[in-house]
């Protein structure tokens, strides 16, 4: 990818249980960066759980947050920033990450996700009686957002470090274009 837009940051998209928190950490270290996880980020500001926010607040108060998080962080250089797996989808979301980042995308299958977080209750989406069914919907909505990531990464049958490293990788090569 050869880009003509400033790549001062890294930004892992991609559905709940791609590696978005556990990937970043380490491309962090590689890259010498700071981690932010959006939802982290967004706890911290709001005083509570993303699961408080959407029970007491519900989803657009959540979403409302995201906004305001992507727009904060286009001011910032030198971090990795893992993001709600929902934030791309809403509008200018995606756009404002663009601006500065190189945005990857993490990718498996609904199977995969749903072996990965099944156990994981504070998960507000899969709060359904079939949570299977619900991956597979949320995904099949959000793959076009997904798909307009700068890199797609499979991260089935891989380790966290080798999903990191070709992220790092990746990442070293279009900086080395700039």
């Amino acid at each position: 990818m050869t880009s003509t837009r400033p790549i001062r940051n890294l930004t892992l998209i991609g559905f709940m249980g791609t590696g978005k928190s556990v990937v970043g950490r380490i491309v962090a270290d590689l890259l010498g960066f700071e981690f932010l996880d959006t939802d982290h980020e967004i706890e911290t500001r709001a005083g509570k759980r993303i699961s408080a926010i959407f029970e007491q607040d519900g989803e657009s108060v959540f979403r409302e947050w995201e906004r305001r998080i992507c727009q904060i962080l286009e001011a910032k250089t030198g971090l990795v920033i893992a993001t709600g797996g929902g934030l791309p989808v809403y509008e200018g979301n995606l756009e404002s990450l663009k601006r500065h980042s190189l945005v990857v995308c993490l990718w498996a299958t609904p199977e995969a996700i749903l072996e990965r977080v099944s156990s994981h209750s504070h998960r507000p989406l899969l709060q359904h009686p079939n949570p299977g069914e619900r991956i597979r919907s949320l995904l099949a909505q959000r793959e076009p957002y997904y798909r307009q990531a700068d890199v797609l990464v499979n991260t089935e049958q891989r380790s966290p470090r080798e999903v990191a490293q070709q992220v790092f990788h990746q990442f070293e090569a279009v900086r080395a274009e700039q």
